[in-house]
């Protein structure tokens, strides 16, 4: 009986447990208003029609599970960027512009330059990391609040981008025929990241690349900053409460910009490994929306609960749930369900603090009960 008292209120004071708990709660509730919303839409085809083929179709063909794991890398690694900012005090709302500076980066130094995929991954990451500097340094030195400029600047940079690759039909990086960038596969396949033979196993897919297995490597390389080093400790204290850190002599000024410029680093690094992957070519004549993927990644963060390892997971989850929207039947649902039950998980990612607090006097109620079970048998 003490055993099982002991490993209760081990799970009780958990955080991590707590967390992944109260995160599972909210994609179960999600997935069952999910259901809910299809059966108000088409009765009759909720469930066989509708939540299992969303369910499903990832495992229904490699070629399917191949596509989840291509679109899950750079989902992986704005959720990074945003997850990260969070753990500093920060939100990082400029994921996606500077994910699509990271693009032209990548982009200019595959087409243009001709140079191997690496250098163009570097590229897109030391993009990424300017235009993420820029909202910490009004936030660091003018109070300036960085959701404001990250919104203005996710704007500027995808004109700005769009400008330079689209050059009035004339950029070395525009093709007229196809009205997109260049294809890796026709003109650079030297920058192309390699597949080291994955693609095989995912029905010859050619977007299946080792961009998963470096994605996971930067969540793994962002946990170790953050809990096992003296500068994420410094970081963190910042974000925590930045006049105790000051008072205890940390420069948070600095680190509200380092802080700001790992973050769209990693979201760079995102759109290195999408484009670079040649999952797709950019489009800059009719790209007038920001990349939906960097917003993706504050419901990869809130669902992980800005946790680095645990964002790979929800990432994999939210392409996994996308992917087998876009195999839902026309006749009775559009693809676009699947962001609503999306939404819907992360929507419940709001109350994951009432969760966790609910699961932990739940807990906290067995370990009573445990322990005045042991007191009768005495």
């Amino acid at each position: 009986m003490n055993q099982k008292k002991s490993f209760i209120s081990r799970l009780a004071s958990s955080e991590g447990f707590l967390s992944v708990a109260a995160s599972l709660l909210c994609i179960v509730i999600g997935l069952l208003l999910g259901v809910v919303v299809l059966a108000i839409i088409e009765p009759a085809h909720a469930i066989n029609d509708g939540l299992l083929v969303i369910i499903q179709s990832g495992l229904k063909s490699p070629r399917n599970m191949g596509t989840v794991l291509a679109n899950a890398a750079p989902l992986i690694m704005t959720g990074l960027s945003v997850g990260f900012a969070f753990k500093t005090g920060l939100f990082n709302i400029g994921a996606a512009g500077q994910y699509t500076v990271g693009a032209f980066g990548a982009l200019y130094c595959a087409i243009v330059l001709q140079l191997p995929w690496y250098v163009c991954l570097l590229a897109a990451m030391l993009l990424g990391a300017v235009w993420g500097a820029i909202p910490g340094i009004f936030k660091a030195y003018l109070n300036i609040n960085e959701v404001i400029t990250a919104i203005m600047f996710n704007w500027i940079g995808l004109y700005m981008v769009n400008d330079f690759m689209y050059g009035k039909g004339a950029s070395p990086m525009y093709d007229l025929q196809t009205t997109k960038t260049y294809s890796l596969r026709k003109v650079a396949q030297g920058s192309m990241i390699p597949s080291c033979g994955l693609s095989d196993y995912f029905g010859k897919l050619q977007s299946v690349t080792i961009a998963i297995f470096i994605a996971v490597f930067f969540a793994i390389v962002v946990y170790i900053v953050l809990n096992k080093t003296t500068f994420g400790y410094e970081l963190k204290a910042c974000g925590f409460n930045k006049n105790a850190a000051q008072y205890a002599g940390i420069n948070d000024k600095k680190n509200i910009i380092l802080s700001m410029m790992i973050a769209g680093a990693l979201a760079g690094v995102g759109a290195g490994l999408y484009y670079l992957s040649t999952v797709a070519e950019w489009n800059p004549q009719v790209s007038t929306a920001l990349p939906a993927i960097g917003f993706n990644g504050i419901s990869a963060a809130l669902l992980a609960c800005s946790n680095p390892i645990g964002t790979v997971f929800s990432s994999l989850f939210i392409s996994y749930i996308t992917v087998g929207g876009t195999k839902l039947s026309t006749q009775y649902y559009t693809k676009e369900i699947a962001d609503v039950i999306t939404a819907l998980i992360i929507y419940l990612c709001a109350f994951s603090m009432l969760f966790k607090s609910r699961i932990r006097v739940l807990l906290a109620g067995k370990k009573r009960g445990a322990g005045l079970g042991k007191g009768g048998d005495d």
